[in-house]
């Protein structure tokens, strides 16, 4: 898929949560060194909710929670210290920039007059005065490989490919469906039965009709609050599944749908690069969620009182909307990098991927062109549970021409862990790999901002990359002599061990879990991104 949606409710009987026991092996908060992993973690209590919101701020060590030891970054190393204003790009499905959490954290052009009709810094993009929006009025799209089906038989390898996963998603979605059609009937019986929509699994120990359909309705209710976590709610997520599941049959696998008619543009032709508009959340401020979750990640407003907390506020977010609801256009993300890194941005954020990009060269051209502006691209990882070393797996955009030597060395792609340090550490969804993937950063269960002043959990590597985008700029701040390239390595050598034996990917059947391997099987460094860690290695840089 595009950006990376939350997938919560796409196997429930894959998500329960695991315990992790034995002892936790103190260390030192009064010394100023590298945090590394215990030898063993156990949680001292159940995950509070104010724990919940922020757990990736939180200390492996001191909380037995791993987190990037954000709090403990700020507590001991940034006391008294100032740093300076970074531009973080966005380059996403839009960003709510008028959500309450957000103020004060917006980019703002001060080269263009707001509302003048004019382009005042001639940079080709009218009132373009907090972002641009590349795709107008569109909001749904193809996957690439419908939009590859779409074109015929050609008789390449590509098509053939295209077409077989093309089939092999369209089944699954039909699939989904039922599942999803199945599921809202079963929620219906329920809140027939307890005549409320929202409720909680306490609610079902409660049911005590003798009626056989609310009975097999009350045991399937249970297995699913029991497998989806303590932040499922029925009524809420079951739509959410729901809207995700329509939506690829109803637009990102429909050969007869045409998103892009209304962006006005040829999408294979890149020097047909001014369009779209400067509405930067797009028709539907709604539909920004992905966009406005992750941008909440980064900048939030700390210690407000509201929603969750950004791992820095020494930011200026600039939005470039560029992905719909479906697979992004090469052209487009082409594009969206470059004018983040033509209006100032020193971080660029790119939670999306696909399976094919048939101009991927113009988004290459792109990335060479950030590291010559040295501009460091964070990009997630995917959320397939795949191994995207193997040719077949391949998660574009990339940084390897050939899916083995980069060709760049500004682009750090990040997978995600969840807050139980132990064998399970490494989400199930997040795709690994040892050549493909760097380093892994909190991406499960993360609170964040979303449209119209609200909140929410989700999750996917799409979390986990502006996490460390969000260390990223927090880097560029404090350190803003150091260079792009410095930064990545820093992420990644400055980061703290997973455990020496890891599970990747999801097993085959649902329900089963593939066997643990060696944690050098999942990235090039084994390791999860720790804000401390890197500004103590940032510090030493800085003075080289």
């Amino acid at each position: 898929m595009s950006y990376n949606k939350p997938i919560k409710l796409s196997a429930f009987a894959l998500l329960g949560l695991a315990g992790c026991g034995t002892t936790l092996q103190a260390q030192s908060s009064a010394s100023k060194e590298f945090i590394k992993a215990p030898l063993a973690v156990v949680k001292k209590a159940p995950v509070t909710e104010n724990e919940l919101k922020r757990w990736s701020h939180l200390d492996l060590v001191k909380d037995s929670i791993p987190g990037m030891s954000v709090d403990r970054a700020y507590a001991e190393l940034l006391q008294g210290k100032t740093g300076q204003k970074v531009i973080v790009g966005i380059v996403d499905s839009g960003i709510d920039i008028e959500h309450e959490d957000l103020q004060g954290m917006i980019w703002t052009n001060p080269k263009e007059i707001p509302g003048n009709g004019i382009d005042d810094d001639k940079n080709g993009f009218i009132d373009d005065v907090h972002g641009w929006n590349f795709l107008g009025n569109a909001v749904h799209e193809n996957l690439e490989l419908t939009r590859i089906v779409k074109k015929g038989d050609d008789g390449s390898a590509q098509y053939k490919a295209a077409l077989a996963q093309y089939n092999e998603k369209y089944e699954e979605a039909l699939r989904n469906k039922r599942q999803v059609d199945f599921l809202l009937n079963v929620h219906n019986t329920i809140k027939k039965e307890l005549n409320k929509k929202t409720y909680k699994i306490e609610d079902l120990a409660a049911i005590t009709s003798t009626n056989q359909n609310v009975l097999n309705s009350k045991e399937v209710m249970t297995q699913v609050f029991t497998n989806a976590g303590p932040t499922f709610d029925p009524e809420a997520d079951f739509e959410e599944y729901r809207e995700q599941v329509y939506d690829e049959l109803d637009y990102n696998l429909n050969k007869e749908y045409d998103g892009r008619k209304v962006v006005g543009d040829n999408p294979d032709d890149i020097k047909n690069n001014h369009y779209g508009n400067n509405v930067v959340f797009g028709p539907d401020k709604e539909k920004a969620l992905h966009g406005t979750h992750v941008a909440g990640i980064i900048a939030q407003v700390r210690g407000n009182n509201l929603g969750g907390d950004g791992i820095t506020n020494n930011v200026e977010i600039l939005t470039v909307r560029a992905v719909p609801d479906g697979d992004e256009y090469d052209k487009d993300i082409a594009l969206a990098i470059r004018y983040a890194v033509d209006n100032g941005a020193k971080v660029i954020n790119g939670s999306f991927g696909k399976s094919y990009s048939p101009h991927k060269d113009w988004v290459y051209d792109a990335l060479s062109y950030a590291a010559k502006k040295d501009v460091l691209i964070v990009h997630a990882a995917g959320n397939d549970g795949y191994n995207i070393d193997e040719t077949k797996n391949i998660n574009y955009p990339n940084d390897s021409k050939d899916n083995v030597k980069e060709f760049t060395n500004n682009v750090i792609t990040i997978g995600a862990i969840n807050k139980e340090y132990g064998e399970n550490v490494v989400a199930g969804f997040s795709n690994f790999g040892k050549i493909n993937v760097d380093v892994f950063a909190p991406g499960e269960e993360i609170y964040a901002t979303i449209p119209n002043n609200k909140y929410k959990y989700l999750q996917g590597t799409s979390m986990a990359a502006p996490n460390a985008a969000g260390v990223a700029a927090l880097i560029r701040s404090y350190y803003p002599k150091l260079k792009a390239v410095q930064v990545k390595q820093i992420l990644m050598d400055s980061g703290v061990a997973l455990p020496s034996k890891v599970v990747l990917g999801e097993g085959e059947n649902p329900g089963e879990k593939p066997a643990a391997v060696s944690s050098a099987e999942s990235s090039k460094t084994a390791k999860m991104v720790n804000a401390y860690n890197a500004l103590l290695m940032a510090e030493k840089m800085s003075k080289k």
